[in-house]
């Protein structure tokens, strides 16, 4: 099983009726079909990363089928032409190993962690170390290959440009299913820098963190940066327990460069070359996936963590503030000056507290409520979370209200172009789930739905 989240591999966790595993496009058409005509939802699974576990679960209790696309998950790149065809059950690290064979000098801008699916990933969005140079990882799609509710498979040219807009940051599983993405590969140095400094609370973190806030989306481009704090033992007393802040960063350039731009646009941090590693882009997202998202204290064999809580800073700016809010279904570009994740881990067997781990996140999240974006209070979609919202079981009037009270958190004002292009492509809201966009069922005529969209 793709499952990342055991929270939602407990007997009480509701299971689909059927898993499909298909290894050509036309299974993908026939599940598709036999869904619709005997009534079940269809789930999407492709590297099984959704924090809700919506790819391979649900929440509603109703019968569905899981199609997983774990075999489909070929990459070919192209280094004449900088561009990759990778299938959606390919994972990110798949794409990136691929992409390291064929060259030292291409890269492609999307997330760290190497189990995520291509599919769901950039279905939301999608960014990583190079975001802040080249923009996510679905600004950089520039073809697709899909299969619709009717279930013809649809290119670019064939599904429009409302549609091709929509997939690319608008959620996976409301509009159809994605077989392949064309993507647009970027130039990275041969060598990057990457670091990560580690100061406690009793070693001025506070203020550093207070210090990176204000700056860190003004750096260059080629420079990435975030800051995981978590709960860690006390250096000075290991009976107790302080809070660590993680400043980690990835540079398109070398130590020698580094060095003297830290020194003038952060120097309180008091980097030093000590600190610096020189790697290849492909192995900085390993690095940074393993030393950002893990404790010192793990090492890399070690598989059971104990319970904990966090928070990921990432800096924004760059090329994020130059691309319009509008011109993608992700909004949140300029004026952000960082994105923060809140996350807790426990093992398997502690499922049985999982509310109570729950609960601290929900504490942590409503305490931070004064400090962060408001009205609305922005989410990405690809930290899905059922808290801010969930659409009705059924098709019905109601869809579109309930629906909105999620969907301008992820989408800001896009939300209404994406209900417009769903209400054409799908308008029996086959394709749905907790969070899918949500047709407007009543609204028959395109001028009424016009209307309703603008008011």
């Amino acid at each position: 099983s793709a499952a990342q989240n055991f929270r939602f591999t407990t007997p009480s966790t509701p299971t689909p009726l059927a898993i499909v595993t298909p290894l050509h496009a036309f299974h993908i058409q026939a599940a598709v079909y036999c869904c619709r005509k005997h009534g079940l939802q269809v789930r999407t699974r492709s590297g099984g990363h959704d924090f809700e576990g919506l790819s391979y679960t649900s929440s509603y209790k109703v019968p569905f089928a899981v199609i997983d696309l774990v075999n489909l998950r070929s990459v070919r790149v192209n280094v004449e032409k900088a561009t990759a065809w990778v299938e959606s059950g390919a994972t990110v690290g798949e794409l990136y190993d691929e992409i390291a064979r064929k060259s030292k000098t291409l890269a492609f801008p999307a997330g760290i962690c190497p189990t995520l699916g291509v599919g769901g990933h950039l279905s939301g969005g999608g960014y990583g170390l190079l975001f802040r140079k080249y923009g996510l990882g679905a600004d950089n799609v520039i073809d697709a290959r899909l299969i619709d509710v009717k279930g013809r498979i649809l290119d670019k040219k064939s599904m429009g440009e409302d549609l091709f807009w929509a997939i690319r940051g608008g959620g996976g599983g409301s509009f159809g299913i994605v077989l392949a993405w064309k993507l647009k590969l970027v130039a990275v140095p041969a060598t990057v820098t990457v670091f990560t400094v580690r100061k406690t609370l009793e070693q001025n973190a506070t203020k550093l963190v207070h210090r990176w806030q204000s700056i860190a989306h003004k750096f260059p481009k080629e420079m990435y940066l975030s800051i995981a704090i978590a709960r860690v033992n006390s250096n000075e007393d290991e009976e107790k327990m302080t809070i660590q802040a993680s400043f980690t960063s990835m540079f398109l350039g070398s130590i020698e460069e580094l060095i003297p731009l830290m020194e003038e646009k952060f120097p309180e941090l008091g980097l030093v070359k000590e600190d610096c590693l020189e790697m290849s882009w492909a192995e900085s997202n390993l690095y940074t996936f393993l030393y950002v998202l893990r404790s010192p204290s793990e090492t890399l064999l070690n598989r059971n963590q104990k319970s904990s809580a966090s928070m990921l800073f990432v800096g924004f700016g760059g090329k994020m503030d130059e691309i319009l809010e509008t011109e993608y279904p992700y909004p949140h570009r300029a004026g952000n000056l960082y994105t923060i994740l809140y996350t807790v881990d426990w093992e398997e067997k502690e499922n049985i507290n999982s509310e109570k781990f729950m609960s601290w996140m929900r504490r942590v999240y409503n305490y931070m409520a004064p400090y962060v974006s408001k009205s609305p209070r922005e989410a990405y979609i690809n930290y899905r979370d059922l808290d801010i919202g969930t659409n009705k079981i059924n098709n019905s009037k109601r869809s579109y209200a309930k629906a909105r009270v999620w969907g301008v958190k992820y989408f800001k004002n896009n939300f209404n172009r994406l209900v417009k292009v769903k209400t054409i492509v799908d308008p029996q809201n086959f394709f749905r789930h907790e969070q899918s966009i949500p047709p407007l069922l009543l609204l028959r005529k395109r001028s009424d739905l016009k209307n309703h969209l603008s008011s």
